[in-house]
């Protein structure tokens, strides 16, 4: 029998065996592990003082990699587009760019961003709050190309595999995710070939990605080899297993999906080297940072100095899905103050003042906190 992803739970790399999932170790509230060290290694986050760009380098853009980036000749990639259509496709990077493309700005953040601040901590990758990043994607609308192959009408979802393979949960498959045919239909999903006007680096997925504006980065697939149509809910590792917010590990938990509300704001003044901590000379000063959600539109953000909250300055964002500036005069007076920042959007959330905890850590969206020094 033909094997597809309605009938696997994951499709296995070559040579490595089927096995069943295994729920990782534990929460822990012990020190970080060498695993956890291991991952923080491997990733990378944005640096805070990046929020003052509009637009963000692909060097300074954070960087989630499940398993190893994979070697991709581009002049011999193929994109398969199959399934449930009228008519299956194989296309070439060189077709693919004399299709009709968009621009996209797009703020993508990591699902287990703000994991490390959770008690008791979730083993995986340990971010604090820089798991994010703003770019511009350009390439083929995901709709064109799924409108030239016909999408037949017993079609519920659409899944996306990349060229990484691995082994998690003691299960060995490609990265793969699904969309709902809905989403996967919306105009501004692109099958991204650049990143900020320039071919994408390795890390962002040469020579193809997949950018789903308003979700979680989890649903980006990188290093796009293929595209099915299917009939049937995808039950693949990171669909059915990863990527769910669980209160326990016996817990089914419900699917991640679009970005909770956050903003940052950039650490002002200079930093200790070890602590971060922030030192910052008396007088007027300006607080700034971005916020974004991916449900609604940002629609205020509040400052905090030391617990008393004051309204900021919102401007305009320059995409649907797009982070917007904020910034908020203040005169320092000497002392020792906390400094932080919450969101709210259009849906009415608002960023929590605790964490939310959930075993896999995912979408914590609690406000910053900043210790300032004021001399």
């Amino acid at each position: 029998m033909k094997q597809t992803h309605e009938n696997l739970q994951s499709t296995a790399p070559s040579g490595l065996p089927h096995q069943q999932a295994v729920q990782p170790a534990a929460p822990t509230t012990g020190p970080l592990t060498r695993e956890e060290l291991q991952l923080g290694a491997r990733n990378h986050s944005m640096p805070l003082e990046a929020l003052r760009r509009e637009v963000t380098p692909p060097g300074l853009h954070y960087v989630l990699t499940h398993f190893d980036i994979p070697e991709i000749d581009a002049s011999s990639w193929h994109l398969r587009i199959s399934g449930a259509v009228e008519m299956a496709l194989e296309l070439s990077m060189a077709a693919l760019r004399r299709d009709p493309t968009i621009t996209v700005p797009v703020t993508l953040e990591c699902a287990g961003n703000g994991r490390s601040l959770l008690n008791p901590r979730p083993l995986s990758q340990p971010w604090i709050m820089e798991g994010v990043g703003t770019a511009y994607w350009t390439g083929v609308p995901l709709a064109y190309l799924l409108g030239k192959a016909g999408v037949l009408q017993k079609a519920v979802e659409v899944v996306f595999t990349g060229a990484d393979a691995g082994v998690q949960g003691g299960v060995p498959h490609h990265y793969a995710r699904s969309l709902p045919i809905r989403e996967a239909l919306r105009a501004d999903v692109v099958l991204a070939y650049k990143m900020n006007g320039r071919e994408l680096p390795p890390q962002h997925g040469y020579p193809l990605r997949l950018v789903v504006p308003g979700w979680y980065g989890m649903a980006s697939v990188k290093w796009l080899e293929s595209i099915e149509v299917v009939t049937a809910p995808f039950s693949g590792y990171q669909q059915r297993v990863a990527y769910r917010y669980q209160d326990s590990a016996d817990d089914d938990g419900t699917p991640v999906s679009r970005i909770r509300v956050r903003s940052l704001m950039v650490p002002p003044g200079v930093p200790d080297f070890f602590t971060r901590r922030r030192i910052l000379k008396h007088g007027p000063v300006l607080l700034q940072g971005r916020a974004w959600s991916g449900a609604g539109a940002v629609t205020g953000v509040e400052v905090g100095i030391d617990g008393t909250w004051l309204p900021a300055q919102l401007e305009k964002a320059f995409g649907g899905y797009a982070w917007l500036k904020w910034t908020l005069p203040w005169v320092a007076e000497p002392g020792e103050y906390e400094l932080s920042c919450r969101a709210t959007d259009a849906t009415g959330a608002t960023q929590p003042l605790e964490q939310n905890w959930n075993y896999q850590g995912m979408g914590n969206n609690m406000v910053q906190r900043i210790s300032v020094t004021v001399e």
